[in-house]
């Protein structure tokens, strides 16, 4: 059974992050620019919540807010659910179905060492059954 340290491997171990009292506007703006869907708010190198753009859409848009002006760590989520590069694949996949998260930081000995999205769950979940069906037409055809 795949692992997320086998995640990390494959994919790098990036970190993009934002400090809480940053603007959300940046936090967007770097959103945009390393084209993925959240951010992690650290506080120096402790994880302090995390900003995705849902986080954006439900509260800055709907409610009115200036992304200029509303800090980051005001519309953060927070506590942040995260996992251990020994987790394996499916432990991480029932966490994000059953808290509806997207994004897992990826926490080892109290540091930050990368962090796996529902998208890489799903593509190692593909790869493992395209692998295994693969074996099994090799058994069939002898």
């Amino acid at each position: 059974m795949r692992q997320v340290k086998h995640l990390l491997e494959g994919k790098g171990r990036e970190i993009y992050s934002v400090e809480p009292d940053q603007p959300v506007l940046q936090a967007i703006q770097a959103m945009a620019d390393h084209h993925v869907g959240a951010l992690l708010v650290m506080q120096g190198r402790e994880l302090s919540g995390i900003v995705s753009e849902r986080d954006y859409a439900r509260k800055v848009i709907l409610l009115g807010r200036s992304s200029a002006e509303t800090p980051v760590w005001q519309i953060m989520s927070a506590p942040v659910e995260t996992v251990s590069p020994e987790d394996s694949v499916d432990d991480c996949m029932r966490l994000c179905t059953q808290r509806r998260i997207r994004h897992l930081p990826v926490v080892a000995q109290g540091e930050v060492v990368g962090v796996i999205s529902i998208g890489d769950l799903v593509k190692a979940v593909i790869d493992e059954q395209a692998e295994e069906l693969a074996q099994l037409q090799r058994y069939i055809a002898g």
